[in-house]
């Protein structure tokens, strides 16, 4: 196993969910974090409970200038990302496609893809550089079944899946590893942004059975991140054992 104490670890969506799940595991693994999100002040309360160094950036991956400043004005002592764990993103709506919002559309184009795109465009380059790195998608099995409702969702996971293998594609002669983390029900905020705030329903979605939690991705995450260098784990899919399928749940 490759030791992550003082490794350096960027991880979107930081504020929440699986990203604040992967920054708590990374740091009691030793490392130092970059936690990035939005939301600025619950990334303060997050760093306020770890005992390690943390940078915080306010960011929002949907904006290409923002990222590429973000990056550049890294403090040196920052700039060697040994990870890159990129997890923004989000659903919008359960629409049949032509019901559906365009807005909602292109939220989830510009995180789920686009953001995904300007970040690993603007770290990647420094991991060949260095000859070293590690990039860390979360991708969803909704990357991997397309199912009622999901259209447009699923359409940026799949992206995601294929955006995956095509950096794998292009790092193979160098150092650097590409690896995806796909789950299935995991109980986050998701299913609250998904529905617009509607807790309720959001509630629903996870009755019945338990579900993944955050700390249940994390641990792959930084399992992955730990392997030997000359071990690449390509892809990891995580289902609760009352999962079967993007759609086949069993609830009692």
């Amino acid at each position: 196993m490759t030791s992550l104490n003082e490794k350096t670890v960027l991880i979107t969506g930081a504020s929440a969910g699986i990203g604040q799940a992967c920054a708590r595991k990374f740091a009691a693994e030793g490392a130092r974090l970059i936690l990035a999100a939005r939301r600025v002040e619950r990334l303060k309360e997050l760093a306020a409970e770890l005992t390690v160094e943390t940078l915080l950036v306010e960011l929002d991956i949907r904006d290409r200038k923002a990222v590429n400043k973000a990056i550049d004005d890294l403090p040196i002592a920052w700039k060697t990302i040994d990870i890159l764990v990129n997890n923004a993103g989000l659903g919008r709506g359960f629409d049949k496609l032509h019901e559906g919002d365009p807005d909602g559309w292109e939220e989830m184009i510009d995180t789920n893809v686009k953001g995904l795109l300007y970040v690993s465009r603007a770290i990647i380059p420094l991991m060949v550089a260095r000859g070293s790195g590690h990039v860390i998608n979360i991708g969803s099995i909704a990357g991997h079944e397309v199912y009622p409702g999901g259209n447009v969702y699923c359409a940026t996971k799949y992206a995601v899946d294929a955006l995956t293998k095509g950096m794998r594609l292009d790092l193979v002669d160098t150092p650097v590893k590409v690896s995806t983390v796909d789950p299935g029900l995991v109980e986050t905020e998701f299913s609250q942004v998904r529905f617009n705030g509607d807790k309720e329903r959001a509630r629903t979605v996870y009755e019945g059975y338990q579900p993944l939690t955050g700390d249940d991705v994390a641990d792959a995450v930084v399992w992955i991140a730990g392997r030997p260098e000359h071990v690449q784990i390509a892809e990891v899919i995580i289902f609760p054992t009352a999962q079967a399928s993007a759609m086949v749940t069993h609830k009692e």
